[in-house]
């Protein structure tokens, strides 16, 4: 079973975001996404964050906050 989005966060130009996601077990993460606005194909994972776990969705939220430069600004 694939992991379950529960928010979707979109930086100011939308070519940003970053997901936050419960999984199987129960647990929570996130990962950053980009995509470029003249490509079709759609959202790319940066791979840098989905294999960290959290208990609760805002912890996984607090944690994105701290490490995804443009979510600070935000």
């Amino acid at each position: 079973m694939p992991n379950r989005v529960v928010e979707s966060i979109n930086n100011d130009t939308a070519d940003h975001c970053v997901d936050i996601f419960v999984r199987e077990d129960g647990t929570f993460g996130f990962e950053e996404y980009r995509r470029d606005h003249e490509d079709q194909r759609g959202w790319f994972s940066l791979q840098r964050y989905h294999r960290q776990s959290f208990a609760t969705r805002d912890d996984a939220l607090r944690q994105a906050r701290l490490s995804v430069a443009w979510m600070e600004e935000q």
